[in-house]
């Protein structure tokens, strides 16, 4: 059961990533730097991996690592997304 609510949430995450690249006519690029509409969770996924969080104590001061893709991804995932990063705070 927990491995079908993983894949459902997996299926959703990148459906709603694939629409808003299609809404806004914008690619990502894949696993060979060529662009792309339809990216997959996995690649995106790889794609986040080194992302540091830095904290002081309990504080979180920073996420390290950040980089221009990593913006784009999550202003098309949304606001809430982007919130997460602490790259949006309206």
């Amino acid at each position: 059961m927990i491995m079908g609510l993983a894949l459902m949430i997996y299926g959703i995450a990148e459906r709603k990533l694939r629409e808003a690249l299609e809404k806004g006519s914008e690619t990502i690029p894949d696993q060979k730097n060529k662009t792309t509409k339809k990216p997959t969770m996995r690649r995106v996924f790889q794609v986040f991996e080194g992302i540091t969080v830095l904290y002081r104590g309990s504080e979180m001061v920073k996420i390290m690592n950040m980089r221009p893709i990593h913006l784009k991804v999550l202003s098309l995932l949304g606001r809430e997304y982007e919130r997460m990063y602490c790259t949006s705070y309206g």
